[in-house]
């Protein structure tokens, strides 16, 4: 018996990293949309599925290939094998070809063209066709290429209708002149429930730039190894001056966001509900990893200052996933990536305004995670505990300073704001890494002393 497309991918989908509906059974998939973007041996085609897990209904991006005979280099994309058109094909995740992915590149050269799908070149740009790719694995959402040295493509695997946060933000950014942005040269879209949706965008791809995760745990690592009693700032690999750095390009780009995009206020009865929701999030924590309840007094005071701000607070766009391993260190400044916000939430609230203090919480989250989670395994945990605190708290600081030098406000009321969105963040933290990563519980528990 023949297998079918569907089939084949029902059994294949659930095993790729992006996919969302881990741990729960699959009971239909369906293909939407299908679109051939090249013939012949080989062809690309482009899905669009739908996934269906009991009342959640999920849509997937799938570029294909069909081969007549897979080559042994492409064997471990290999989806199956099945007849199409009257003849037998092997079917694979095309991202991995670069016979096929140089069509991508190509139409968006173009501004290309399909019946539903649509390529598009950014203003101003030329794009080098010649260049071929190469798939990174690190992603766990989203699925990008390298081509060359010269662009990254991301490819959003889980669809919502609606253009992407991404896509708005760093057009937006970079048509007026910000330095914190990669420049953007193309992307891809399609229409979703009568919506023009992002499929995929285009970027710079910095390469000679540091990521921001592995330049603080170089950072900490230098002064793990370092004589004992060395001050931080002695230390080989001292990052306060980066942090600092980070802090001002980060309140540049606020103003930039504010600029660009229309702003708002929320009203002190807003953020009286925003507090309940807090405290909520704190109660269920609780219940859930009663480790926390020892340390529960610390976030619900926090969180009761914030419901007595009696004046109206800032709001506007904001990155709405913030750490060291969404910035970049060129020769020349910080760039900030992927604004497309957290991926696990509905595009409204995605592109929703908030407080610009939300992206400061997140990053001094990640300062605490770059400090503490090497010790996680460490023999000497805990005579390196005030050397983990010490980094934290003078990187911390130097952030904030920085943040204040560019413009950001954290004085005052601010300041109250910013401790609770930071209390908030770690108690989904704490669940989180109850649930996944037990060794790693410590980390988010020290954001409470």
């Amino acid at each position: 018996m023949t297998t079918s497309l569907q089939e084949l991918l029902a059994g294949w989908i659930t095993g790729q990293r992006w996919f969302a509906g881990k741990g729960r059974a699959i009971d239909d998939l369906s293909i939407d949309s299908e679109i051939e973007i090249a013939g012949g041996d080989p062809a690309l085609l482009h899905l669009v599925v739908c996934v269906r897990q009991g009342d959640r209904r999920t849509r997937y991006q799938i570029p294909v290939g069909l081969r007549e005979r897979l080559p042994d280099r492409l064997e471990h994309v290999r989806i199956g094998r099945c007849r199409r058109d009257g003849r037998e094909a092997d079917v694979y995740d095309a991202l991995h070809d670069s016979a096929l992915t140089a069509h991508l590149l190509e139409g968006m050269a173009a501004d290309h063209g399909f019946d539903g799908l649509a390529f598009h070149r950014a203003p101003g740009v030329e794009i080098d066709t010649s260049q071929r790719s190469l798939v990174l694995t690190a992603e766990q959402s989203n699925t990008s290429l390298v081509y060359g040295d010269t662009y990254i493509f991301k490819l959003f695997r889980q669809l919502s209708p609606g253009t992407n946060p991404e896509l708005e933000i760093i057009t937006a950014l970079a048509g007026a002149g910000s330095s914190h942005v990669a420049r953007p040269y193309g992307w891809i879209e399609t229409t979703l429930e009568d919506e023009p949706t992002t499929l995929a965008i285009m970027q710079e791809y910095l390469r000679n730039a540091n990521e921001g995760w592995q330049m603080a745990l170089t950072s900490v690592r230098d002064l793990y190894a370092s004589a004992d009693g060395m001050p931080a700032e002695d230390a080989g690999g001292d990052f306060a001056g980066e942090a600092r750095r980070l802090g001002v390009a980060t309140a540049q780009v606020h103003r930039e966001l504010a600029r660009a995009f229309p702003a708002g206020t929320i009203e002190p009865p807003e953020l009286k509900r925003m507090t309940e929701r807090f405290r909520r999030r704190l109660d269920r924590a609780v219940a859930e990893v009663p480790r926390l309840g020892e340390h529960a007094d610390v976030a619900a005071e926090a969180f009761d200052r914030l419901g007595d701000l009696g004046h109206e607070v800032p709001v506007q766009r904001v990155h709405g996933d913030y750490h060291l391993g969404q910035v970049m260190r060129t020769t020349a400044d910080w760039v900030v990536l992927d604004f497309e916000g957290e991926p696990g939430q509905p595009l409204a609230e995605r592109r929703a305004l908030d407080s610009p203090l939300r992206d400061v919480a997140g990053m001094l989250r990640s300062f605490e995670y770059a400090a503490r989670h090497l010790l996680a395994d460490h023999p000497d945990a805990d005579g390196l505990e005030h050397r983990a605190q010490e980094w934290s708290e003078r990187n911390r600081a130097a952030f904030l300073a920085g943040y204040s030098e560019g413009g950001g406000r954290v004085r005052g009321d601010e300041a109250v704001l910013l401790r609770a969105l930071e209390l908030s963040k770690a108690v989904y933290e704490v669940v989180y890494e109850a649930r996944n990563r037990p060794s790693w519980l410590p980390i988010p528990l020290a954001a409470f002393r």
